[in-house]
């Protein structure tokens, strides 16, 4: 008979035996995508900043979980036992990723992703809470805490800083000016627009020294390299699962338990209780508090297995190649003329595999659509939810930009693919008529292609 214990042995020595970076792989099609010349080609995907494509142990790890999969928690079948310690065994597993201090200080809540996660926060800070943040955060950082049900009392909005340096000085001084109370600052560890690595560590220290928490959203940094809540000393990290190569809308909020805790549930419902009567509600402790309704499990699921593969030894290899990636396609489109990267702190500060750039006539949109269509490129163009940074970032006469981001399945025929089409469409432009369809272009005529 199979049973929880013994699928958990399993899968452990599959780990064991595949440790290191030899399994860390996408799954892809073998089919490649169509050209509008009747072509078919490998599909160079350059849009892992948007969602990562599925690594192979996650693929296995749902496939191992779909055949016992039930509700959690609160089944007696063997179904629900199996897939209640599978969700629980992928919070230790998040946990371990995430450097997460021991219970009760730490909780991970389960969401359904980073935009998620910061909105559950900012209905969990305390009343009256000062919030801190700069105008270069995704959207998902920057505007939950003034939507109607955020318990900030105050948001203070910090312009884009022109170094890290100023970057850490300008948290100081607005959280030292803030009302007494509680305080929180709010940052990214990595742009999604530009890839430049922020100092997490310093903005941690400094925001602690005035007795401020910080929250960091973390959703383009862990993809890449290794975060510890721990090391860094953050109060909070949120992060999204379909851009750390686990799909299934699964996502965290991890850190310190006391707001969370005190906190009106996120949503009202099963799960959520402990006990109803018809006069009260008492509601659960962490982290079932905040996850109301029937539990993503498979999510959970895997998002663990991406966890588990993407350990600090195997991100430092796949950082290393992807730096050397990163450095030949920023290197190949800045020999194209026209070709203007977006950088707040110039060239040379650390970054993480994101380019994002412009081409003098070529509007964003068009480029996009053509490398798509005519040469097999998957990328994003437009203001990548941060749309105060991208605009401050574009240079005159540009609306919007093209994102190129990368991962585990870039190769060095995708980067210069990449930059030969650039060039390429520079020279010559597109070789396809293209059009509006449904608020996108598309190539017209659109010949009948299968995907």
């Amino acid at each position: 008979m199979t049973t929880v214990s013994s699928i958990h042995t399993a899968r452990s020595a599959r780990s064991a035996r595949s440790s290191g970076t030899d399994r860390c792989t996408v799954v892809a099609s073998e089919e490649g995508v169509p050209l509008v010349t009747g072509e078919r080609v490998e599909y160079a995907n350059f849009d892992y900043a948007a969602s990562a494509p599925c690594l192979t142990p996650v693929a296995e790890a749902l496939a191992e979980a779909l055949p016992r999969y039930a509700s959690v928690h609160r089944g007696a079948g063997h179904h629900s036992q199996v897939s209640t310690e599978a969700y629980e065994r992928a919070r230790r597993s998040v946990a371990r990723f995430l450097g997460v201090r021991s219970r009760p200080a730490d909780s991970v809540v389960f969401v359904r992703g980073t935009t998620d996660a910061l909105n559950l926060l900012a209905r969990a800070v305390p009343e009256g809470c000062t919030v801190v943040v700069f105008e270069s955060e995704h959207h998902a950082g920057l505007l939950p805490w003034e939507h109607p049900a955020s318990r900030a009392g105050r948001v203070v909005r910090l312009p884009l800083p022109a170094t890290p340096g100023a970057a850490v000085e300008a948290a100081r001084t607005a959280l030292r000016g803030a009302p007494e109370g509680p305080r929180l600052l709010c940052v990214t560890a990595a742009s999604n627009v530009t890839g430049e690595i922020w100092p997490v560590g310093e903005l941690v220290e400094a925001a602690h020294a005035e007795g401020a928490r910080v929250a960091v959203d973390a959703a383009q940094y862990v993809p890449h390299l290794p975060f510890s809540l721990a090391e860094t000393g953050a109060d909070y990290v949120a992060l999204s699962a379909h851009k750390l190569y686990a799909p299934f809308g699964s996502g965290v909020l991890a850190g310190r338990a006391d707001w969370l805790r005190e906190a009106t549930p996120y949503l009202s419902g099963g799960g959520a209780t402990r006990l109803v009567t018809e006069h009260d509600v008492v509601w659960n402790d962490l982290p079932a508090r905040h996850e109301a309704g029937s539990p993503n499990v498979l999510g959970a699921v895997a998002l663990a297995a991406a966890c588990d593969t993407l350990t600090p030894r195997t991100q430092g290899s796949l950082h290393i190649r992807e730096s050397a990636l990163l450095e030949r396609l920023r290197a190949g489109l800045a020999g194209i003329d026209g070709v203007t990267e977006l950088t707040l702190w110039g060239d040379e500060h650390p970054r993480v595999g994101i380019v994002s750039f412009t081409v003098d006539g070529l509007p964003a949109d068009l480029l996009a659509a053509a490398l798509s269509a005519e040469y097999g490129i998957g990328v994003r163009d437009g203001l990548f939810c941060a749309h105060p940074l991208t605009r401050h970032l574009l240079p005159e006469g540009h609306g919007q930009a093209v994102r190129a981001s990368l991962g585990v399945g870039t190769t060095r025929e995708h980067v210069d693919r990449l930059v030969g089409a650039v060039a390429d469409l520079v020279a010559r432009g597109p070789r396809w008529e293209y059009a509006d369809c449904d608020g996108r272009l598309a190539p017209v005529p659109d010949p009948d292609r299968a995907f």
